[in-house]
Order: C-alpha cells, then sequence, then structure tokens
C-alpha cells in the first residue's frame, strides 16, 4: 500500500539524531490494521497533539517474522537513532524469550514503556461449578487433567503461559499435565468453553465482553495489579492470593545505543500520552485497560517476564 517515494522518504528522512531537526519515526513491526499498527498511530498522533513532539511521527510498517524483521533491523541498522521507537506488546517480549528471533535477545534494545492493555483473563462457563480462581486451581492441583483450557495462541503462546503462571504461584510444578487445546483465536477458545468442549478459557479482555454481557460466562480473574474500570466486580488474581500480572501490554521499545537522556525523554514523552484525555479516549474505543509502566520500572518488569516465560517454556518443553 505504500509508495516507493513514501519507502524512500523512509528509509533517509532520519539521519539527524536527537537534533529535532527530523521527525521521529515510529515502526510498526506488521501489516497496517493489527496492535502494532494501532500502538504507532494512536501513541504518535497524541505525542504530537499534546506537544511532547514538534513535528508528526512519521510511521513505517515492517512485517515480517512476528516482529522479528524489524527488531533485527533496529538492533543491526539502527542502534544509535535516537529519534527510533518501536511498537511491541507481550508477544514481542514471548518471542524474545523463546528465542524466536533468530539469536536475537531482549537485551539488544531499551524497552521505554507500556501504557495500555489488554488484560489476561481466566473465565468458565456460565453453569461451570467453579466460582473462584482458588477453586478451578484446587481442582487443578487434585487432578491435573480435570480441567482442560482453551486458549488462542499456541501451545507455548502467551494465553497459554498465564494459567502455568497462576499454578506455579500456588506451588503446582507439575505443569506439564495440564490440558491446554491452542485454538485459532480467542473467539474460537471462548466458543469452546461455552460449548462445554473445555473446563475454562484463558485469553484477554476484549475476546470475552461480548460473551459476559450476554451472561454466557464467568469471569474468574482479571491478571492485572488493579480491577478494570467497568468491569469493577470482577476480582484480579493478586486479590485471590496469585500474584501473577500477565496482559498483553501496548508499548514501546528504542534501540539499545541511545543515552540515558534519550531513554528518559521517550519515557516522559510516553508517560504524557499515558496522562492525557485523548489516551483514555482511545483506550476506552479499543478495550484496553490502564497499564503504565515507563522507564527504568517497564524495563525491570520485562526483564522479569522474559526471563520467567524463558523457564516456563523450557519446562514444558517448547524450548531446550
Amino acid at each position: 500500500m505504500q509508495s516507493k517515494t513514501f519507502k524512500a522518504l523512509m528509509t533517509g528522512a532520519f539521519l539527524t539524531i536527537g537534533s529535532g531537526a527530523m521527525a521521529a519515526e515510529c515502526i510498526a513491526p506488521a501489516n497496517p490494521g493489527g496492535g502494532w499498527d494501532f500502538t504507532c498511530r494512536q501513541i504518535g498522533k497524541i505525542m504530537f497533539d499534546i506537544g511532547a513532539v514538534d513535528k508528526p511521527v512519521q510511521v513505517t510498517n515492517m512485517a515480517g517474522a512476528g516482529g522479528g524483521l524489524a527488531y533485527t533491523h533496529v538492533v543491526s541498522e539502527r542502534n544509535d537513532d535516537a529519534d527510533l521507537i518501536v511498537a511491541a506488546s507481550s508477544a514481542t517480549s514471548t518471542r524474545l524469550a523463546q528465542n524466536a528471533y533468530a539469536g536475537m535477545t531482549a537485551d539488544q534494545v531499551r524497552f521505554v514503556g507500556a501504557i495500555g492493555a489488554d488484560p489476561g483473563v481466566i473465565v468458565v462457563g456460565k453453569d461451570s461449578s467453579f466460582n473462584s480462581l482458588g477453586e478451578l486451581i484446587d481442582a487443578i492441583k487434585a487432578d491435573p487433567g480435570s480441567v482442560a483450557f482453551a486458549g488462542g495462541s499456541a501451545v507455548g503462546g502467551f494465553d497459554h503461559l498465564k494459567p502455568l503462571m497462576i499454578l506455579q504461584r500456588a506451588g503446582f510444578t507439575d505443569i506439564t499435565k495440564v490440558k491446554y487445546i491452542g485454538v485459532d483465536g480467542g473467539a474460537d477458545a471462548i466458543t469452546q468453553t461455552v460449548g462445554g468442549f473445555t473446563q475454562a478459557m484463558t485469553g484477554d479482555m476484549s475476546e470475552v465482553v461480548g460473551f459476559l454481557k450476554a451472561g454466557e460466562v464467568k469471569v474468574l480473574a482479571v491478571l492485572t495489579d488493579e480491577r478494570i474500570p467497568g468491569f469493577e466486580d470482577i476480582p484480579t488474581a493478586k486479590e485471590q492470593g496469585f500474584d501473577v500480572v500477565a496482559v498483553n501490554w501496548r508499548g514501546l521499545y528504542i534501540p539499545r545505543g541511545v543515552s540515558d537522556d534519550t531513554f528518559n525523554s521517550w519515557a516522559d514523552k510516553l508517560q504524557m500520552v499515558a496522562d492525557s484525555a485523548e489516551w483514555k479516549e482511545a483506550m476506552a474505543a479499543n478495550g484496553l485497560a490502564p497499564f503504565t509502566k515507563v522507564g527504568g520500572d517497564f524495563q525491570s518488569y520485562v526483564d522479569g517476564l522474559v526471563a520467567e516465560i524463558n523457564q516456563l517454556s523450557k519446562d514444558i518443553g517448547v524450548i531446550q
């Protein structure tokens, strides 16, 4: 869809680093229309609208290898580009943890912040005997084969890992015995559970809102720090005694080779977007919940997530 002229412009437009003379660029590591594209376009637009940047942020779509093409490009060709930001999500950290980016590692970029998230959820059908997360976990601990989860990611993907993270917090270590059925997307996963083919569903809030409003499901837990605005009656896993925050966060990384001042500057700009009325409107329109971690706080969160997912993935045999 993009013209050759546009691509040539994108290639040559960002030679001046950190001077403010050039517009910033946001790489969306996917085709137009998806979550990473949304992150670049919405955050970039709001940064300009609220005066965090003085020129409109240019968006470049760079699809390939599930984000790996863009990641390799940034690491190998743009390592000190202070005017570059890149859209990322929990899929980015999961793939890095599972060595899916052909030798690339999470420490080759700097994760600058996330300012919204699609919250993880654990869901059962409306007629399920389980009425709390604790009841579900107790049943699995007593008989691991008695509960099958459906999820919209492949085996070893983020949906699969969510209940395993909860079970590990509960002291259950035999996680290879936990049944997981990966189907093609969250809609299929929730249909499996509503239909009684699986006992539970692991996915994201946006995937189940329609079924929840129709009274077809019970959400046993949201995997966020705090309850979700508009769904305050659904408890978090944390308040039920399971210290797990697992969300599909929407955020950015920047090249590793930039200065700390540049890192902090982008973190400040992202915080300005998070605090804006425009971003709150964008979150509400797109089913995102507040999830603001910027700067060093977010880098630490990603570091911990990558380490945990790497170990879990080894435990279930997804990676060596």
